[in-house]
């Protein structure tokens, strides 16, 4: 066997772990083994590939490669091991910018190394291949760096809303259709030059455009950019595992936005043009009174209650509440109180990222349903916990044909017998969105850190079932 029949066979296994990696990473039971099954199949790539290229190279070479091994694997180990939960979001969409960045740079390679083999049609599609390939990899590097900016709060989160914005999007597709022609039929550094600079801008602009509520969504069409950035700098490197591994991750990061947009009631076709993201409206107003509630009288409430859902949201995951809140669940199950979460599909800011946190949080994962299989049985139940979420129990989305978030499906919380609210303040969520649900009757809000509430709340509940002590000189 050849060293290049060797490391072709190598891509098929891994091609094929990463299927496997997929479909692991699916559901929660299988999620671990998902990610070995990855761990592995990258492993045999990096591997093969450089088994493949020691043919070719010097050992000067190999060294180079060695030392960015090395310090890659370190840079991410590092970052996996400091990264909270709360900053994966963002680190997710940095990420992305570096797939689309290192596309964009090996587009350039080729443009600058072209095979001397390559004559007639085959350079003409090697042409195309460059500049689509430097194309893609542009848009998703500036979009996944607007991303991160957004997540991480160092910009404003609301849409940019630039006169014409729908106008200047088709413009650059427009004009990357005719260069890429252009480039096709007379290859030129400058027409390089200028389809790097539009598609920086597009995806600078694309991002821009969508507020801070639908964010989500964004990073799950980054990771789907990432992957056709990948599979066409596989084109330019006749990698066949490229090609496939980035076909992998862009269908299935197309199809999980696909998700994401019913979840929320948005255009899929409107996520890719960025136009989806209109300013919120100006509804930071209270709508009425809201009631307080203090940590015992939620402990005595939920001690009487007979059910209890707990809605987390990102506030959750701010105050690292999931382990008292799985705490509290089990001691609410022991004393025979049916607990379950409810979870709405975009609760947080990264799809899954509260089954993550309840997973991390040693939570049954029977217990631990999703919108569409627990929002009919909120009318059934005597306590909601609302846990740092916000506009994913929003009324707003059904009463209020005006709101920003319209249509978006929601929890219905308010169907409850009682709501218990954790918030900080009343002040509006991601979306910018005042919340009618903190003002209804049923409603009371418990305001401070949550993971100091309910790690109130649980001693509330131990006071409530601790012995009362006798008086002195009481009489028997």
């Amino acid at each position: 066997m050849t060293t290049v029949t060797a490391a072709e066979a190598a891509y098929v296994v891994a091609a094929l772990l990463f299927i496997l990696s997929l479909a692991g990473l699916s559901q929660h039971r299988t999620s671990r083994s998902g990610v070995v099954w990855g761990i592995a199949g990258m492993i045999i790539a990096l591997a093969a590939t450089v088994g493949l290229a020691s043919r070719s190279i010097t050992a000067t070479g190999l060294v180079l490669i060695a030392v960015a091994t090395a310090l890659g694997a370190g840079i991410g180990l590092w970052r996996a091991r400091v990264v909270e939960m709360t900053g994966m979001p963002e680190l997710i969409a940095i990420m992305h910018s570096f797939v689309g960045l290192a596309a964009a740079f090996v587009g350039w390679n080729g443009y600058l190394d072209v095979d001397a083999e390559l004559t007639g049609s085959l350079l003409g599609i090697h042409h195309a291949e460059v500049f689509i390939g430097v194309f893609i990899g542009a848009v998703t590097f500036t979009g996944s760096v607007v991303a991160y900016l957004k997540l991480s709060a160092r910009i404003d989160s609301r849409p940019l809303t630039l006169p014409g914005k729908h106008i200047l999007n088709v413009s650059a597709l427009a004009a990357f259709v005719v260069l890429t022609v252009a480039f096709v039929a007379r290859p030129g550094m400058g027409l390089l030059i200028a389809v790097t600079l539009i598609a920086l801008a597009l995806g600078a602009h694309l991002v821009a455009s969508i507020g801070g509520g639908d964010m989500p969504v964004v990073v799950s069409m980054l990771n789907s950019y990432s992957g056709w950035a990948a599979a066409a700098s596989g084109f330019l490197l006749a990698n066949n595992l490229l090609i496939v591994t980035g076909a992998l991750v862009g269908s299935s990061g197309a199809y999980l936005s696909y998700i994401m947009c019913k979840a929320m009631n948005r255009s899929f076709l409107s996520v890719i043009a960025g136009g989806f993201g209109t300013p919120a409206a100006d509804d930071d107003g209270e709508q009425g009174e809201h009631r307080e509630i203090d940590a015992e009288e939620t402990a005595q409430l939920l001690r009487d209650a007979s059910s209890v859902i707990i809605a987390p949201g990102y506030g959750m995951a701010v105050a690292q509440a999931q382990y008292p809140v799985a705490e509290l669940a089990r001691k609410l199950r022991e004393r025979g109180v049916e607990v379950r979460f409810g979870i709405h599909p975009v609760a947080g800011r990264l799809p899954g990222h509260m089954n993550v946190l309840l997973a991390e949080a040693n939570v049954p994962y029977d217990i631990v349903l999703e919108m569409d299989e627990i929002n009919d049985d909120f009318a059934a139940t005597s306590v909601v916990l609302v846990i740092g979420a916000n506009d994913t129990v929003n009324p707003a989305a059904i009463d209020n044909p005006a709101s920003p978030i319209a249509g978006m499906p929601v929890l219905h919380v308010w169907e409850a017998a009682h709501v218990v609210v954790f918030k900080r303040s009343m002040a509006v969520g991601y979306a910018g969105v005042q919340n009618p649900l903190f003002f209804r009757e049923n409603t009371q809000m418990l305001f401070g850190d949550a993971r100091q509430r309910v790690e109130d709340i649980l001693r509330g509940l131990d006071a409530l079932d601790a012995p009362v002590p006798e008086m002195a000189g009481t009489s028997r």
